[in-house]
């Protein structure tokens, strides 16, 4: 199931592919061949379908919140990390201890 979820995710980029392979297509053989207008319109036409299944999907998919968007084998390094952050007078001392250090090199 989930094979077929990536397959569908990109049809529009494949129809948009064929489209611009058309496109090249009808200006390699050039404008005297007879089928030069069909393979333009065709291409065209395989632009604009991809354009429009990329917004449709666009707009079927469900508004993700960041929550959502991480991984779930993620591990947060928040309140579980072994060395607890510098408190901000202590941080804020080093920052203008560097910057003194910057002035005077």
């Amino acid at each position: 199931m989930r094979v077929l979820n990536i397959v569908f995710e990109r049809l529009p980029m494949v129809w948009f592919l064929l489209g611009l392979l058309f496109n090249a297509l009808a200006l390699w053989i050039g404008f005297e061949a007879s089928m030069f207008f069909v393979y333009l319109i065709l291409g065209w036409g395989c632009c604009i379908y991809g354009l429009a299944l990329y917004v449709l999907q666009r707009m079927e998919k469900p508004k993700q919140s960041a929550k959502t968007k991480l991984s779930p084998n993620f591990i947060s390094a928040g309140e579980s990390s072994m060395m607890p952050a510098a408190p901000n007078e202590k941080r804020q001392a080093a920052a203008r201890q560097a910057e003194s250090e910057d002035e005077s090199s």
